[in-house]
Parts: structure tokens; C-alpha cells; sequence
């Protein structure tokens, strides 16, 4: 038996009798409600009436359900999905002998939207915000940016417990006694537990950025908010790939040794680093 390793086999979620709450959209629930009662806090500090907040919840919700959604369908699967377009907007899949979904449409399943990428979701939500900041805050783009990258670090650390939860996105044996053996999905050995990596990471650039925005002046210099959470957030997620399955067969190494989520990591370093390095106008 094996002393130093844990076996991590956890219930899908809280049974109620007549409903189960799932750990993983109990986790998104915790990171909404909560990243909403601390961006209050700084639109108050900043004189930003609190009642902008709903459409700000209504533009990220939505904006990262689909980036994050095609996201996966692009970056991850194309080959699958571009055989099965409606599983792209349908939380159903074929599958052969199904029961009859409904008692009327055979051979589909439900089976609810079982891909997520958060790179699709680094493009979406901000495309989303340009259109909030313009039209409900009058200001600039980086305004918003800045502080919403500090909530986004927080959702991250819910987000990634909830994939442990899961046992989702795990990593390689450790090739040792210590790590998790993840027996819900079926393993038999230690593996790096990077979704405790990651969440922990991120829990560490929330406090960071929350620092920097309450007890220095940087807020003032539009994008370094925004910049530092790109740089740290990227270069975390293209570190830790190192320690991690790959999601994709057959594209764990595409080019240097970098896979997918690696490859599509560093244009947005690139982007972080540009921003802190700029001569914002609010700085001059």
C-alpha cells in the first residue's frame, strides 16, 4: 500500500435527493458570486455607480460560455466537431443504442457541453468588455481590463478546483510514492495534481493584483494591471503543460516541443508584456 500518495475519488457533487449540485458548477457559482461582491468594492472605490455590475455579468457570463466553448471546438477537437456541427451549440451526442431522447428523437444523448478551453475564453471576454467599457462605463477598454483581470484570477483558483473535483486535466505519473491517484477516472497511479498547481498559482495572483490595486498607484497606469495578470497567468499555464497530459492526442508536440495550450499561451505573454512596458497616457 502506498502511504505517501492520496486516492482521490470524490462524489460527482451534494445529492439533495431530487437534484445533485455538482462540484464543478457549484465552484463557478462560488466564483461569480464572490468576484461580484469584490468588484463592487472597486467600482465604489473608483465612483463607478454599482448598479453597471449586472450587464458586466451578463457580458462576461455569456462571452466566456461561447469562448470558451469554440475554443474547444477549434483549438482542441475541430477533427470531431467538424463531423457533428450541431454538438458545437447542442448539449447532446449521438451515440448508437440511445435511448429515445424526449421518447421521441433516437441514437442522441444528453449529455451537457463536455469541452471548455480558457483560451477561447482570453478572447472572448475581452472582445465583450471593448463593447461594455464603450457603451455602460464611457471609459477605456484597459480601465476595465485591469480590474477584471484581478476577478478572473480569482474565478481561475475556483475553476481549476473544480476540474480536481472532476478529476479532469491531470497530470503525468510522478514516477514516485507522492501525488494523487486520481481512481475516479480510472488510475492507478500517482500523478502531479496540476489542477492544484494552477488553482494555488492563481489564488497567489489574485492577492498580488489586489495589492497593487488597493496599496500602490499602479491602477493609474492603464494596461500594467492587466498586463502583469496576462504575463503570470500565461507563463504559469505554459509552465505547468509541462507536468500535464496531453488534452489532444497526437498534438503534444507540435512545434519545440510545445503543445497546443502552450503554442496558443505565448502570444498572450507577448501581449501582457507589451502592456506593462507601454507608456500608458494616465502614466505620462
Amino acid at each position: 500500500m502506498n502511504y505517501l500518495s492520496i486516492i482521490w475519488d470524490p462524489s460527482i457533487g451534494i445529492d439533495l435527493g431530487f437534484f445533485t449540485i455538482r462540484w464543478y458548477s457549484l465552484m463557478f457559482v462560488i466564483a461569480f458570486v464572490l468576484g461580484l461582491h469584490l468588484m463592487k468594492k472597486i467600482y465604489i472605490n473608483d465612483g463607478i455607480n454599482p448598479d453597471k455590475l449586472d450587464p458586466l455579468f451578463m457580458y462576461v457570463f455569456v462571452s466566456m460560455l461561447i469562448g470558451m466553448r469554440l475554443g474547444e471546438v477549434f483549438f482542441y477537437n475541430w477533427g470531431y466537431y467538424q463531423n457533428n456541427l450541431l454538438e458545437i451549440i447542442l448539449p447532446f451526442k449521438k451515440q448508437v443504442g440511445a435511448e429515445a431522447l424526449f421518447g421521441i428523437i433516437k441514437g442522441w444523448k444528453f449529455t451537457g457541453f463536455t469541452g471548455f478551453a480558457s483560451h477561447g475564453a482570453a478572447i472572448a471576454i475581452p472582445i465583450a468588455l471593448y463593447f461594455y467599457a464603450k457603451k455602460h462605463l464611457q471609459k477605456s477598454w484597459l480601465f476595465i481590463l485591469d480590474r477584471m483581470g484581478i476577478m478572473v484570477a480569482l474565478a481561475g483558483f475556483f475553476i481549476r478546483f473544480g476540474n480536481f473535483f472532476n478529476s479532469e486535466i491531470y497530470g503525468k505519473p510522478t514516477g514516485s510514492s507522492f501525488g494523487v491517484i486520481f481512481k475516479g477516472a480510472g488510475e492507478t497511479v500517482p500523478r502531479h495534481p496540476t489542477q492544484l498547481y494552477e488553482a494555488f498559482s492563481y489564488l497567489i495572483l489574485f492577492f498580488a493584483l489586489w495589492y497593487f490595486y488597493w496599496k500602490t498607484d499602479k491602477k493609474k497606469q492603464e494596461g500594467f494591471l492587466f498586463g502583469l495578470f496576462m504575463i503570470v497567468l500565461w507563463g504559469l499555464r505554459l509552465t505547468i503543460e509541462y507536468l500535464k497530459e496531453p488534452q489532444v492526442e497526437g498534438r503534444e508536440d507540435i512545434l519545440l516541443g510545445l503543445n497546443t495550450g502552450q503554442l496558443l499561451s505565448i502570444p498572450l505573454i507577448l501581449i501582457g508584456v507589451w502592456l506593462m512596458i507601454r507608456k500608458s497616457p494616465s502614466a505620462k
